[in-house]
Formats: C-alpha cells, sequence, structure tokens
C-alpha cells in the first residue's frame, strides 16, 4: 500500500527539482527523486544508529567496562545487570 504525500516548495528547490529530472536530469520523475532522498536519509540514519553503538561500545572497553561472555545470552544480560547495579567494581 502507498500513501500520497504533497509538498509545496519555494522556487529555488522547484527548479532544482526540475534539474534532477528529465531527460537530462537523473531521475525519471518527481516522485522517483524524493523516494531516493527518502530511501538514503533511512539508511544514513540507520548507518548513524550502527555507528553509535560501536561507538558506545568502545567507550565502555576503553574505560574498563568488560566482562567474558559465557556464551548464554540470558547469563550475560544478568552479567551486565549486576555489573552496572555494582558500577562495574
Amino acid at each position: 500500500m502507498s500513501e500520497r504525500i504533497n509538498a509545496r516548495l519555494s522556487r529555488p528547490l522547484a527548479e532544482f527539482v526540475e534539474r534532477m529530472v528529465g531527460e537530462d536530469g537523473l531521475y525519471e520523475t518527481p516522485s522517483e527523486y524524493v523516494r531516493d532522498l527518502i530511501r538514503r536519509d533511512m539508511e544514513r540514519r540507520e548507518g548513524q544508529i550502527v555507528q553509535d553503538a560501536i561507538l558506545s561500545g568502545y567507550r565502555d572497553l576503553a574505560a574498563g567496562r568488560v566482562f567474558a561472555s559465557s556464551g548464554d545470552f540470558n547469563a550475560d544480560m544478568a552479567m551486565l545487570d549486576r555489573k552496572e547495579t555494582d558500577g562495574w567494581q
């Protein structure tokens, strides 16, 4: 199922879209261009979430907030909770 979105553009934005669409542009229709912009934004935001998680893990490692995994997810999560509660001491 698809939804319709209408947007008003200022003249400079509309002129830019016109240059991006058609025979000389990269896209066949304005809708195709907008869909591509939205997809790229989604990918960028998802990538930022991953990057933030990696950075958070690195900061934990640098601060010594690590422990050996038991291989059991539930046990590891319980250990993580205990470590957080005890202030990693």
